[in-house]
């Protein structure tokens, strides 16, 4: 009777761990700690890192992966990837250049352009993936070196200067002491937070990704759907290459190279599950702060860039592997995720 009792408890805290281990507080909680933890590390290992000025850096460096890091963020919540993101990112501020100084379109109206060159981008990787179905990996692998090429043969290889003061606020640009860019990427999260927590729309994407075709079958429309998701991605790219290029007041093909790896990284940190259905906008911020911290603080100690290099592929590799521990422990504790 005593061993009865004694067991009966454990079993019913299996079901309780299991739903901890779904749900976002232990998440969270590992990225608190593990952000605190890195801070705690470099400042005692760097002089200036708890400075205002630092911090203003880093602020201006997080706006980038930060926007990117959104359309990553409902992609993967959808069970897909786009590899594309770094790319296209590339191609909005090549457009850009190209027409404002061969085609002498106003700076703002190439602006806009190169924006929606890359949302159609975007929309093409949607069409392959939902309605022609190829999958997502191999069409936005395919798109990240089309579209890098393309930003290569549209400019000949070359930088293009873009000195244009009212171009460079929204980069170098503060507003009472805060970047610019780093309060438009607050604005967004603020934005798609709600879309994702307080709509239908917000609320399908998480159905989808836990199962598309029981989403198809309670009359979600999925294709429209994902369709919108990887517009939205390919939209939010353009928009951080622009930033890029106001930073830079220059326009690249060869910009944004590996952003793409950084954005999964900072999504995956923040515990997006690669097999969709789960993930949320705050983790996915707090992974971007970790990351952007962590490229500042290797700087600030003046670690090689060698060596920062093969931080962030650990960083990446741990984040995954985290995202399937919880995976196997949820199943193990409480069912299927």
């Amino acid at each position: 009777m005593q061993n009865t009792a004694t067991a009966a408890p454990s079993r019913g805290m299996m079901p309780q761990l299991g739903r901890w281990l779904r749900g976002e507080r232990l998440t969270t909680l590992n990225l608190f700690v593990t952000f605190v933890i890195i801070c705690i590390i470099f400042a005692s290992q760097a002089q200036f890192f708890l400075t205002l000025e630092n911090f203003v850096n880093i602020g201006r460096t997080l706006g980038v992966v930060g926007i990117v890091s959104i359309g990553m963020t409902l992609v993967l919540i959808t069970g897909g990837v786009d590899i594309s993101v770094g790319s296209v990112a590339a191609l909005s501020s090549v457009v850009a250049s190209i027409l404002w100084l061969q085609a002498d379109v106003p700076l703002f109206l190439a602006t806009v352009i190169g924006l929606l060159a890359c949302t159609f981008v975007g929309f093409l990787n949607g069409y392959l993936i939902a309605v022609v179905r190829i999958n997502p990996l191999i069409t936005t692998l395919a798109s990240f070196s089309i579209v890098r090429g393309l930003a290569f043969v549209l400019s000949n290889g070359q930088t293009n200067q873009l000195n244009d003061e009212a171009f460079k606020f929204l980069g170098r640009g503060e507003i009472a002491g805060f970047p610019v860019s780093l309060l438009l990427m607050i604005a967004l999260y603020i934005l798609f937070f709600f879309i994702m927590h307080f709509t239908q729309f917000g609320r399908n994407l998480y159905a989808i990704g836990g199962s598309p075709d029981a989403s198809r079958l309670a009359g979600i429309a999925v294709r429209r759907h994902l369709l919108i998701v990887y517009t939205l991605s390919g939209f939010l790219a353009g928009l951080a290459g622009i930033i890029i290029a106001s930073q830079l007041a220059s326009s690249a093909p060869r910009a944004a190279t590996g952003l793409e790896f950084t954005v999964i990284a900072a999504v995956v940190l923040g515990g997006t599950s690669l097999s969709g259905g789960k993930g949320s906008l705050i983790g996915t911020l707090v992974g971007v702060f970790i990351l952007r911290v962590l490229d500042n603080g290797l700087v600030q100690t003046r670690v090689s860039s060698f060596y920062q290099d093969v931080v962030s592929g650990a960083v990446l590799l741990l984040a995954v592997g985290f995202d399937q521990l919880r995976l196997r422990l949820t199943s193990t504790f409480g069912g299927k995720s």
